[in-house]
């Protein structure tokens, strides 16, 4: 309940600067979310790179990746049945 009336607070005060600086945050909070994001990605990425280099994961082409993953769906369908 906290955080809604926290968001409550912010939209009542941005609510109260004029158009422009409205549009402005809008613009900032656009951009650092997108920021956010990429720093996620980038974050995820080198997991997956370091988990690749350890062997973990292994070279495939799309088409032996798009079986696996069709034989993977097939198996966890028969085991809901």
């Amino acid at each position: 309940m906290k955080q809604l009336s926290n968001l409550d607070r912010v939209l009542d005060a941005a609510m109260e600067l004029p158009l422009e600086q409205q549009e402005m945050l809008v613009q900032i909070l656009t951009n650092r979310i997108i920021e956010s994001r990429r720093d996620e990605i980038a974050s995820d990425a080198a997991a997956s790179i370091a988990e690749f280099r350890t062997g973990r994961f292994k070279v495939q082409t799309a088409a032996e990746t798009i079986q696996e993953l069709r034989e993977d769906l097939s198996n966890s369908n028969a085991a809901d049945v």
